[in-house]
């Protein structure tokens, strides 16, 4: 396949669905949407795309293949341990509540992990959680709150007495942790940010995005958090431009927005 029709078939792409693929590292992008495109039995970009104009199933299909939903409860446990253990104290210091955005926050999981830790910890403080992510199939098992057991290994035993009943397609989260958390679709390289975050969490979401994209990210994440609120970001991305985003390192992979 030809990188002239690469390129086309990208500048489509963002008009027909707002994701702009030359965000992404080209490489990697273009390996996943070909491996796609193959499975699928086409020849070219061309015919690929002629098809997704016209067929619906297919277009939710090939942006559930370039999401990489991969997520689970607690997961890379000694990390939310050390957000447990000092840094939610820390930014409780002199306020009364929490306002927390799980960005690209898949199928809900890290959300609910948030909460279940501010509800372990600190059952007296409100807080308010926003879970986004680019995938409707994903939100919508976000608000659903149905998992399968295997995304709960990591989690301690209490945890599924105290926070979710048994269904017939797994477990559920229980309502009174599902009402202080909400899902929104949103576009990290192109949708309108809140501000005043106490937490921001962006865990392995950037994996794929080039080093311009990423900063750009990273810059409005800095923007999105009060003085003082922390952005907690994944194992595999560091950041180093700290000084230009205003921020400083407070542990691995905790990133606080230093004070004006």
């Amino acid at each position: 396949m030809s990188l002239d029709n690469y390129e086309q078939f990208t500048r489509f792409f963002h008009e027909r669905s707002g994701i702009d693929l030359s965000c992404y590292k080209r490489a990697q992008m273009q390996r996943r949407i070909e491996q796609f495109i193959t499975n699928k039995g086409f020849q070219d970009y061309l015919a690929f795309k002629d098809s997704l104009n016209s067929n619906p199933e297919l277009l939710a299909a090939f942006l559930r293949h370039l999401t990489i939903n991969v997520s689970q409860f607690f997961r890379d446990m000694g990390q939310w341990e050390i957000l447990r253990a000092s840094i939610l104290p820390m930014l409780l210091a002199g306020r009364s509540s929490l306002k927390l955005w799980s960005a690209g926050s898949s199928g809900g999981q890290e959300a609910y992990t948030l909460a279940i830790i501010l509800q372990e910890t600190f059952p007296l403080v409100p807080y308010s959680i926003l879970g986004t992510d680019i995938d409707d199939a994903m939100l919508a098992q976000a608000r659903h709150g149905v998992y399968k057991t295997q995304d709960l290994v990591g989690a301690p035993p209490h945890i599924l007495d105290n926070y979710f009943n048994p269904t017939g397609d797994g477990l559920q989260v229980k309502e009174r942790l599902k009402s202080n958390v909400h899902f929104q679709k949103r576009n990290l390289l192109t949708g309108i940010f809140d501000t005043g975050y106490d937490l921001i969490c962006c865990r392995n979401v950037v994996i794929y995005f080039t080093e311009e994209a990423k900063n750009s990210l990273y810059c409005r994440f800095s923007k999105s958090l009060r003085p003082g609120g922390v952005l907690f970001t994944g194992s595999t991305e560091q950041i180093f431009n700290l000084t230009e985003l205003g921020l400083k390192p407070l542990a691995p992979f905790f990133y606080q927005k230093i004070p004006c």
